[in-house]
């Protein structure tokens, strides 16, 4: 039986996770329109697409971010919306928005000039945390441990000349065990979480970290679920750190991946999106 609404994706490549969300909607009957980020173009007249909402499974920020912009133009609604790409998408607009809330975070200072970066190096302390505003799965993260390493590392980002490495976004290093939690919350509920162990400081499951299913309490859930309101909500996987204060908030993915999640949970993630997309398209 057909769900009785028309799915726009717009995509990058098919990852496990497109595949999935692709299947289960052949599976609903729901109409699916395939949107290539590489090859769309966007008029600002709304052009004809046969589509109820989109859902956005771009892997670039600044496409997925656009689109969305223009989607909503058209006046068509978005899972996840322009406005929550945006604030979850850039780690400064994204603390911005946690503090706000009162949700505990790691300690953060933003710079705007090499110089300043390692003023605020020296206010959090040794070792450090430099984290590009935009990025996934830990690429271009560096820990610091003294102030030669960090002037290094900010030479390398000055030469690289791009708008991306203009601006420093300084964190503390927290102590945590070997691992995080990823919570995803879909709307105001939290469909699965999970642990990600590894050895490595960088606990992302794109860099091999295991991952491991874990039912949070409902203190954890409260703070994941206030986490992803603060973004304005929807589709969003929520990571927290063990520090020694508890926990923190240290990011909100505004496209998660979720295979790690699955396979760890036996949880069907597609069909919970597909739910979502389908409420979102009958607001």
């Amino acid at each position: 039986m057909s769900d009785g609404f028309r799915l726009g994706v717009f995509l990058t490549i098919v990852r496990p996770e497109e595949k999935q969300i692709l299947q289960a909607a052949e599976a609903r009957g729901i109409t699916v329109e395939r949107l290539d980020d590489e090859r769309m173009t966007f008029d600002l007249e709304r052009p004809e697409l046969p589509v109820d909402v989109i859902l956005n499974r771009s892997v670039s920020h600044s496409r997925g971010l656009y689109a969305m912009r223009f989607f909503a133009h058209y006046g068509i609604p978005t899972v996840n919306t322009a406005d929550v790409i945006e604030r979850a998408g850039d780690k400064v607009l994204g603390s911005l928005r946690l503090r706000e809330a009162g949700i505990p975070t790691p300690r953060t200072i933003v710079a705007l000039t090499p110089e300043a970066a390692l003023i605020a190096l020296d206010q959090i302390g040794y070792p450090a945390v430099l984290k590009p505003p935009i990025g996934s799965w830990g690429r271009l993260m560096a820990r610091v441990h003294s102030r030669e390493e960090a002037e290094q590392i900010i030479e390398h980002k000055v030469a690289l000349a791009s708008p991306q490495h203009s601006v420093f976004y300084v964190q503390e290093y927290v102590p945590k065990p070997d691992r995080d939690l990823r919570v995803f919350v879909i709307g105001r509920t939290v469909v699965g979480a999970m642990y990600r162990h590894s050895s490595d400081w960088r606990t992302n499951a794109a860099r091999g970290a295991e991952s491991e299913a874990f039912d949070p309490p409902e203190s954890v859930r409260t703070l994941a679920i206030r986490a992803a309101e603060a973004m304005g909500g929807g589709i969003l996987a929520v990571d927290l750190m063990e520090a020694p204060s508890g926990l923190v908030v240290h990011e909100v993915n505004p496209t998660p991946e979720f295979k790690s999640l699955q396979a760890a949970t036996g949880l069907d993630i597609a069909d919970r999106i597909l739910d979502y997309a389908a409420e979102v398209a009958r607001r």
